[in-house]
């Protein structure tokens, strides 16, 4: 039997003590790697719930009246009238609350950044490319890639006056230009824009409007007539590409075009494109747009849709039906100017279009329409259902028509097994005015809103809310943008816990909306108009003796104030 003798090398201690080192280094690696891993699981795990007790509107099947919905890993766990309560979830008590789908906004802005300025552009619809790094041949506002999901900013803070009032999904999209863009069709929570997408990009979006003075088209006729010679141009472009693919020899090759070719999508009738249309004339027109291109089109505002249903139902095009229903806007006064009888007739059919639609079959789904005050939206859904709509299709509108609409009832719309944990959580019927949002779960996400604790009352034995803070008077502010101090006033004006008044800077003078007092500060919305966008800005704050201070949250984030009060 050979026996063989292999040589070890000599290592000398340095060595040895230098492998010990860096074996040590990387099983001290190996192990911070595997507690970082951990730690990231732990805290993306979604906690467990249970809503116990509670009247259930699955909407997709019947109410259920004292039912258990459990959330986990943001799903709809179980839901049911037997449903056993799992030993980790967290209890929330649901005797006397009513537990909806979590409500759609089907067309808003929000969380959009404010755009960047507009570029130069020529007379009429240019033929070569204007001075911009897009490929694109015609000018902003004629530029349908415009996406949506470019300017989305992320922050919970921006969407609290929405979920508050039960909003859990919304479909985004800008409101300039004659194409708005791509929109996206988002949740209302998510450190990451990424975390808050359903569905981007949704559709086109186009509105019957006009460009700055100067500019093609000034007049709609001419806003229609650019839309159409838009899309037999993509549609030529790209029977020149198929041409020239075939057989490029002796042909000039097709030039690239970023805005046709966004409309490509919309002629294959992969990508629905959605017509901004209140008039019957506007209706039509969109109508008879969609089908001479054979579009997949979808009517959003529709204030006189009720006109059109019949047509509207043959060519299957659903409405994103507007609840911003028109207000008087003079002051009603005896020396006020007597209003036409056209605008009188609208303001009264208008909250009876929806339940024209609902008889004529017509998938719709209910918007805010831009309206000043989100809490607008039950209030005027419910006037749709004093004017012919049932209460169950108003629930549907707000729910699960609008998840069939963008195409994810299969995830969103109603409460099933399976289905992402929007739920929207009141105590009274949500249509009601006397009703409370008490919890929003967005992604399985819980948002509660505490009600006001109670103490007792010194005369009766009995309880009361507790006192709110007093916020109310005059002061002067500093909004501190980085590198550009903004000064201004704010004016409160405090009616127990209602909070109204106005934010003044240099900017523009506008009014408070939702606004709240409570024990520890205030809260409230103002719209804010910058770089020819809209958005809300949301401030909190708190006073303490005469000083001011608080967080004024945007789109583009959270942004500090202090002051003090104006004697």
């Amino acid at each position: 039997m050979l026996r063989r003798n292999f040589a070890v090398p000599f290592l000398p201690s340095s060595a040895l003590k230098i492998m010990k080192s860096l074996f040590r280094r990387c099983f001290v690696a190996v192990l911070a790697f595997v507690s970082i891993v951990m730690s990231v699981n732990a805290q993306t795990r979604t906690a467990t719930f249970a809503i116990t007790n509670a009247q259930v509107v699955t909407v997709s099947g019947p109410n259920l009246s004292r039912a258990t919905v459990v959330v986990r890993d943001g799903l709809i766990e179980a839901v049911g009238e037997n449903v056993k309560v799992p030993a980790d979830a967290r209890v929330i008590d649901g005797s006397g609350l009513i537990v909806y789908p979590g409500f759609f906004d089907a067309n808003t802005s929000l969380g959009l950044a404010a755009p960047v300025a507009p570029r130069p552009a020529g007379q009429g619809l240019p033929t070569t490319p204007t001075q911009s790094p897009s490929n694109s041949n015609y000018p902003d506002g004629l530029q349908p890639e415009e996406s949506a999901i470019e300017r989305l900013k992320s922050g919970e803070a921006q969407f609290e006056t929405n979920r508050n009032a039960g909003f859990t999904t919304v479909l985004t999209v800008s409101r300039d230009g004659v194409f708005n863009g791509q929109s996206a069709l988002i949740n209302l929570a998510g450190d990451s824009v990424s975390e808050m997408i359903i569905r981007a990009p949704f559709a086109e979006h186009f509105s019957f409007t006009t460009l700055r003075t100067g500019q093609y088209p000034t007049a709609l006729l001419g806003t229609f007539s650019a839309l159409r010679q838009m899309l037999l141009d993509a549609q030529r472009l790209q029977a020149n590409r198929l041409t020239y693919d075939k057989n490029p020899r002796g042909m000039k090759r097709p030039e690239a075009d970023k805005s046709l070719d966004a409309l490509l999508p919309v002629l294959s009738r992969t990508m629905p494109i959605v017509f901004n249309a209140n008039t019957e004339i506007e209706i039509i027109r969109a109508l008879d747009l969609a089908k001479e291109f054979n579009l997949n089109a979808i009517i959003s505002g529709g204030q006189e849709a009720g006109k059109v249903a019949d047509r509207l139902k043959a060519q299957n095009v659903p409405v994103l039906l507007s609840l911003n229903f028109p207000k008087r806007t003079t002051t009603a006064s005896p020396e006020a100017d007597a209003e036409s009888l056209d605008v009188l007739r609208l303001r009264a059919e208008t909250p009876k279009t929806a339940g024209k639609l609902a008889g004529a079959g017509v998938k719709f789904a209910f918007q805010s329409g831009g309206m000043t005050s989100i809490g607008d939206f039950a209030t005027n859904a419910n006037k749709a259902v004093e004017n012919g709509l049932t209460k169950d299709a108003a629930i549907r509108a707000m729910t699960l028509s609008a998840a069939e609409i963008f195409g994810v009832s299969d995830r969103l719309g109603s409460i099933e097994k399976g289905k992402i944990a929007n739920l929207t959580v009141s105590r009274g019927d949500i249509l009601s005015k006397d009703k409370t949002i008490t919890h929003v779960f967005v992604d399985g996400k819980l948002f509660e809103q505490k009600e006001k604790p109670k103490t007792p009352t010194p005369t009766t034995g009995g309880t009361q809310p507790a006192a709110t803070a007093s916020v109310g008077g005059n002061y002067s502010i500093t909004v501190e943008i980085p590198g550009q101090p903004l000064p201004g006033t704010l004016s409160l004006t405090q009616q127990g816990e209602i909070l109204t008044g106005n934010l003044q800077t240099q900017l523009a003078t506008t009014p408070i909306k939702d606004g709240k007092v409570t024990a520890e500060g205030f809260n409230f919305t103002t719209t804010v108009e910058f770089g020819g966008s809209t958005f809300d800005l949301f401030v909190s704050g708190k006073v303490t003796g005469n000083q001011i201070s608080g967080t004024m949250t945007s789109p583009q984030g959270a942004i500090p104030f202090s002051g003090t009060k104006i004697p």
